[in-house]
C-alpha cells in the first residue's frame, strides 16, 4: 500500500509552482511531517510534508519542474512492504544474511507495534488556508479508544474564517487525544495519535524512538541526524545575501527552525523599522471594561467570542481605519422587476430546477454598471490600481455564527438560472458550514440584501480589499409621482459604499443610477443599455 504526495493548495489565484529542491532521494524512509521537498510560486515558498510514515518511492516530478495544484510528486510505500532493508537505519552494517533478517524483523516490530497494536499515525492539523496559521478545536466527534475507519471525521476546528474538518489518515484506533476542546492548534500541529490497524493498546511501547514522537529540533532519529544542520530556504538564503542578513540576524519558523522566504523579508523589515521612529504599541480593538457592580454581575453571561465574530470586527474595523469610506443613495421602483418575476416564475422553475429571485436581477445589474464604471470593480495595491477584466461576485450571507460572504465567480459570463444555482448553493454550504477558503476569495465586488430582515436603509461597510459594495434594502409600498400622478409603487432604497481613494463621486453616482435604470426597465440587461 503506499500513499501518494501531491501538490498542496498554493494560494489564492496561484495555480503553478516549480519544485526548487528534494531533501529526500528514492528509498529514504520519512516520518510523518518530515519534510520532502519545497515548491516555490511567484509568491511564496511552500514546503511539501510527508503525509504518512514510510519509504520514499518513486519521484514523479523532478526539481526544477512546473507542477499545478493537486499534482503528483512523489509516492510512500508504508515500512515492510517496500525499498530495501538496508535504506533503514541500523547500528551497525548488515553484512549476513542473519543481521538482515534481524534487521528486518526489528524494522516489522517497529513499524506494526509488535503484537499489541497497529503502526502509529499521527494526527496533522490539515492546511487552514492562506495567511491561516492557528484554529481552535470546535468539537471532537470520537474519544481516546475509539475504532475509526479511513477518511471518518475525527474533529472540527474553527479558524477565524471556515470550519475545518479532520479525517482519519487511516483505519485503525485513536489512542490519544493531544489537544482538547478550546484549545488552540497551529498549521502543521498534531492533534492526536492513532494506531493503524491495531487495537489500541499503548503505542510507543515498541519503539519509543519513533521520529513522529518528537518534534523538538535534533529529536527525530534518522532524518535530521542524518541531513546534520537544517538546511535553509534556497529562495531564503538568496534574499539573506540580497539584504545582507545572517543566519543571526533570522528567526526561523520552518520545520526544525528553518528559515523561510517569509522571516527574512520579516527580518528586513524589522531591521528598518529599528532604524526609524519606533510606531506606538496597537491598542486591542474593544478595550477591556471593569467589573460590573454586584447587582448585575450575577444578571450578566460572559462568552468568548469566536474567531469569526474577532474577525469579522477586525476585518470591518480594517476597512473603516484604511479606505476613504463614503455612501451614495439612490431609489429604485421594482414594479418591473416583479411583474417580470411573477410572469416567468413557474417556467423558469420547471425548466431551470430552480426559483427565479431577486438576487439574478441585482447581480446582472451590477455587472451591466460595473463594466461601466471600472473603478468600482478595482482595487488598489501600494500605489497601483488594478482594474479586473471579471466579475467575482461576492453575495453577503448570514449563519448562525456571523456573516459570511461567499463568492459567484466569473459572475459577468453566467446566465439567470446559472447565477441563482450558485447562489443556491453557496448559501447552503454556509448555512451547514461548509464553505471552503476558496469559496470566500476573490471576490472584486459585494452585494449585501439587509432587506431580508426589514432593514430599509443602511450604509454597508466595505469588503477589503474591494472597492464598492451595493446594500439592497426592503422592498416597501410608497406613494410616488409618476407621470403627474401619485400612485403606490413598490420602492428599494440602495446604497454604494465605495472607496473615495479610487473611485470618483461621479463614478459611484453613474453605478447606482445604471443599476437604477437596469432594475426599472430590465430588458436594457438584455440590450445591453
Amino acid at each position: 500500500m503506499s500513499t501518494e504526495v501531491r501538490v498542496p493548495t498554493l494560494g489564492e489565484s496561484v495555480t503553478e509552482a516549480t519544485v526548487a529542491t528534494w531533501f529526500k532521494k528514492p528509498g529514504d524512509t520519512v516520518a510523518t511531517d518530515e519534510m520532502l521537498c519545497e515548491l516555490e510560486t511567484d509568491k511564496v515558498t511552500v514546503e511539501v510534508p510527508a503525509p504518512a510514515s514510510g519509504v520514499l518511492g518513486d519521484i514523479v516530478a523532478a526539481e526544477g519542474e512546473t507542477v499545478g495544484v493537486d499534482a503528483l510528486l512523489a509516492t510512500i510505500a508504508e515500512e515492510g512492504n517496500a525499498g530495501p532493508e538496508e535504506t533503514k537505519p541500523r547500528p551497525e552494517p548488515a553484512q549476513s544474511e542473519e543481521k538482515a533478517d534481524t534487521g528486518s524483523a526489528s524494522a516489522a516490530s517497529a513499524g506494526e507495534g509488535g503484537n499489541d497494536g497497529g503502526q502509529v499515525v499521527d494526527v496533522p492539523v490539515p492546511t487552514l488556508g492562506e495567511s491561516v496559521t492557528e484554529a481552535t478545536i470546535a468539537t471532537w466527534f470520537k474519544k481516546e479508544g475509539d475504532s475509526v475507519e479511513a477518511d471518518e471525521m475525527l474533529c472540527e476546528l474553527e479558524t477565524d474564517k471556515v470550519s475545518v474538518e479532520v479525517p482519519a489518515p487511516a483505519a485503525g484506533t485513536l489512542t490519544k487525544i493531544l489537544k482538547g476542546e478550546g484549545e488552540t492548534v497551529e498549521a502543521g500541529g498534531k492533534l492526536a495519535e492513532m494506531t493503524r490497524g491495531g487495537t489500541g493498546g499503548q503505542p510507543h511501547s515498541a519503539d519509543q524512538g519513533t521520529p513522529e514522537t518528537t518534534e523538538a529540533p535534533g529529536g527525530r532519529q534518522g532524518a535530521d541526524t542524518a541531513r546534520g544542520d537544517v538546511e535553509d530556504a534556497p529562495s531564503a538564503k538568496k534574499l539573506m545575501a540580497e539584504k545582507g542578513l545572517s543566519r543571526d540576524d533570522v528567526t526561523g519558523t520552518g520545520k526544525d527552525g528553518r528559515i523561510m522566504k517569509e522571516d527574512v523579508q520579516k527580518a528586513a523589515s524589522g531591521a528598518r523599522a529599528s532604524d526609524g521612529p519606533k510606531a506606538p504599541a496597537p491598542q486591542p480593538a474593544q478595550p477591556k471594561r471593569g467589573p460590573s457592580p454586584a447587582a448585575d454581575a450575577d444578571r450578566e453571561e460572559r462568552v468568548k467570542m469566536t474567531r469569526l465574530r474577532q474577525t469579522i470586527a477586525r476585518r470591518l474595523k480594517d476597512a473603516q481605519n484604511t479606505a476613504a469610506m463614503l455612501t451614495t443613495y439612490n431609489e429604485v421602483d421594482m414594479t418591473e422587476v416583479m411583474a417580470l418575476r411573477k410572469e416567468y416564475k413557474d417556467l423558469f422553475e420547471k425548466k431551470h430546477g430552480v426559483k427565479l429571485g431577486f438576487m439574478s436581477f441585482f447581480t446582472k445589474a451590477c455587472v451591466h454598471a460595473l463594466k461601466e464604471v471600472p473603478d468600482v470593480n478595482a482595487e488598489i495595491d501600494g500605489t497601483d490600481v488594478i482594474y479586473k477584466n471579471y466579475v467575482h461576485m461576492g453575495i453577503a450571507v448570514g449563519t448562525p455564527t456571523g456573516l459570511v460572504v461567499p463568492v459567484i465567480r466569473d459572475a459577468d459570463a453566467m446566465s439567470f438560472a446559472e447565477i441563482e444555482k450558485s447562489i443556491n448553493e453557496m448559501g447552503k454550504k454556509a448555512r451547514d458550514g461548509k464553505l471552503s477558503m476558496a469559496d470566500m476569495q476573490g471576490g472584486s465586488f459585494t452585494i449585501s440584501n439587509g432587506g431580508v430582515y426589514g432593514s430599509l436603509m443602511s450604509s454597508p461597510i466595505l469588503n477589503p480589499p474591494q472597492s464598492g459594495i451595493l446594500g439592497m434594502h426592503k422592498i416597501q409600498e410608497r406613494p410616488m409621482v409618476v407621470g403627474g400622478e401619485i400612485k403606490v409603487r413598490p420602492m428599494m432604497y440602495l446604497a454604494l459604499s465605495y472607496d473615495h481613494r479610487i473611485v470618483d463621486g461621479k463614478g459611484a453616482v453613474t453605478f447606482l443610477v445604471r443599476v437604477k435604470e437596469a432594475l426599472e426597465d430590465p430588458r436594457r440587461l438584455l440590450m445591453d443599455l
